[in-house]
């Protein structure tokens, strides 16, 4: 990975973008000295392969749902605060850093949704397909990112973040009931919600590539 890669900028335009940012510096700041970012990206994937295993136990024990939300909760702070951390310190690790997060939000995210896959709450074709999808729009942006020297972190409002509130709130909903009645029908929730997913991130991955290859082309015409 070159250097024009590591110098790009961060955008985050997420719905709690702001409080957040506001938050983590406030966390980021009061850190104890011994903990350093290594250990929260350590956190992050260890709390994301523990919120799949989660799903999986919850097939057996639907409480095992509530161990998923702790996990999210400890997945937020160490994926959201190391690079926080890092800059708060003045220890950033560009090309690093950039490698080591994706590559542990592509394996946390597959580990996540193989929980899901053998959960009996999200049927394995709907987490095979929300998998492509994710790593279709994650190839898209680091693409984006390399050309364009912005890493985008959120599309139409909605970042990591934002999206393991709503996956929080679809695991406590679960706990209830995990049906939903759709036109007389009755579906499993998390593949109602897999699919319009999986439609979210394939319009993303349309719109932005469109976007940035009549961009790329305007620049470098014929």
């Amino acid at each position: 990975m070159t250097n024009q890669t590591a110098a790009h900028a961060r955008e985050y335009g997420g719905i709690l973008a702001v409080p957040e940012k506001k938050v983590l510096l406030w966390l980021a700041q009061r850190m104890p000295a011994r903990v350093n970012s290594d250990h929260l990206t350590l956190l992050g994937l260890v709390s994301m392969f523990a919120a799949g295993g989660g799903f999986c136990l919850a097939r057996w024990n639907r409480y095992a749902l509530f161990a998923v939300i702790a996990a999210l909760v400890l997945n937020w702070f160490g994926d959201s605060l190391d690079g926080t951390l890092a800059r708060v310190r003045n220890r950033q690790r560009a090309r690093y850093g950039y490698y080591v997060d994706h590559v542990i939000d592509l394996g946390g995210t597959a580990a996540l949704l193989a929980g899901m896959a053998v959960s009996g709450f999200m049927t394995p074709f709907i987490a095979a397909a929300l998998l492509s999808a994710y790593l279709l729009v994650a190839a898209e942006t680091f693409l984006a990112t390399y050309v364009k020297q912005v890493f985008k972190l959120s599309r139409f409002g909605f970042g990591p973040t934002e999206l393991r509130i709503v996956l929080a709130a679809g695991a406590i909903r679960l706990f209830i009931d995990p049906w939903v009645q759709l036109g007389g029908s009755r579906f499993l929730l998390f593949d109602v919600g897999g699919a319009v997913a999986v439609v979210g991130l394939l319009a993303a991955f349309l719109y932005s590539a469109i976007c940035n290859t009549c961009r790329l082309y305007k620049e470098e015409p014929l």
